[in-house]
């Protein structure tokens, strides 16, 4: 009597096609009439520039701290 084992890959075959499922999904091209939708202000990263900028004035000068937001050096955050 024969009894073969399958590989350990196989326990990994489900998971592995369900998250390239995912990424082909993500993968597509948006016609020329969606993106006027997509160029919007509210649809970008950072809506709210000077907002934001005062946000992480406040937050390097109380951590003490300077994150990666493309500024160099650090200090008491008083320009």
């Amino acid at each position: 009597m024969t009894f073969f084992r399958k590989p350990r890959l196989s326990y990994l075959r489900q998971p592995i096609l369900l998250c390239a499922c995912v990424v082909c999904q993500a993968c597509s091209s948006v016609a020329p009439w969606e993106r006027g939708t997509l160029a919007r202000p509210e649809m970008s990263i950072n809506p709210n520039p000077s907002l934001t900028g005062l946000r992480d004035h406040i937050f390097s000068s109380k951590e003490a701290s300077q994150g990666g937001h493309s500024g160099t050096g650090g200090g008491c955050g008083c320009n």
